[in-house]
């Protein structure tokens, strides 16, 4: 067996051949149908060979250019900003869309270590206004802007 030189894309690699097989094992359940009229399984079964050439591609990759070694995982990067979404969907309906997404841009990016709060606090006031066009204004969603004082 060859010396894997490149970590990272082997493993990745592996990981696209592994969800790529899933997909079409879970799609053979399914009609294919045609091109040209294409039944509930074609775009699973497409997919997932997509991703396994991908994954081939990534593991050959892996054994000819060597790469940065897998670096030990940190919690905070993968927890936080999946706390703060979730915090976001609980507290959206009270504090409402501009505050809670005004939180939830603050809290998730925190979890870097180039945190800087001016700068997370101008991305989070921008991002609520953006939210607050696209989703109440532009696409007529009924979320409450502000939370109801009363």
């Amino acid at each position: 067996m060859r010396h894997i030189r490149g970590p990272k894309d082997f493993y990745a690699g592996v990981l696209f051949v592994a969800i790529g097989a899933a997909a079409i094992l879970l799609a053979l359940k399914y009609p294919m149908g045609t091109a040209a009229r294409m039944g509930p399984g074609y775009f699973p079964r497409a997919l997932g060979g997509l991703l396994i050439i991908l994954g081939l591609l990534s593991l050959a990759r892996s054994l000819r250019l060597a790469g940065e070694p897998i670096v030990r995982w940190r919690l905070r990067p993968l927890i936080v900003p999946l706390a703060s979404v979730v915090v976001f969907g609980l507290i959206v309906q009270y504090a409402g869309l501009a505050l809670s997404t005004v939180f939830l841009v603050f809290a998730a990016s925190a979890a870097s270590d180039e945190f800087r709060p001016k700068e997370a606090a101008i991305a989070a006031v921008l991002m609520a206004v953006l939210c607050v066009a696209v989703f109440v204004y532009a696409l007529n969603i009924q979320l409450t802007v502000w939370p109801a004082l009363s």
